[in-house]
């Protein structure tokens, strides 16, 4: 049985792949918040999937 802190790290790490992930299509669709580079938007957002996934993967281990 998992503990609620280790349930709650994976759902923060959920929230800032999601919150991530939202920011730079974001910038990659508007240019707002950041106008930054296509690249760097790109690459955040492979980033967040890499995390999301790992998140999910870890919660699959908890259940």
């Amino acid at each position: 049985m998992a503990s609620n802190l280790s349930k709650n790290l994976v759902f923060g790490s959920f929230a800032a792949a999601g919150g991530v992930a939202l920011l730079s299509l974001l910038d990659l669709v508007l240019k707002v918040p950041f106008a930054g580079s296509v690249t760097m938007d790109i690459l955040f957002i492979l980033s967040a999937a890499i995390v999301g996934y790992l998140g999910w993967d870890a919660y699959k281990d908890l259940s």
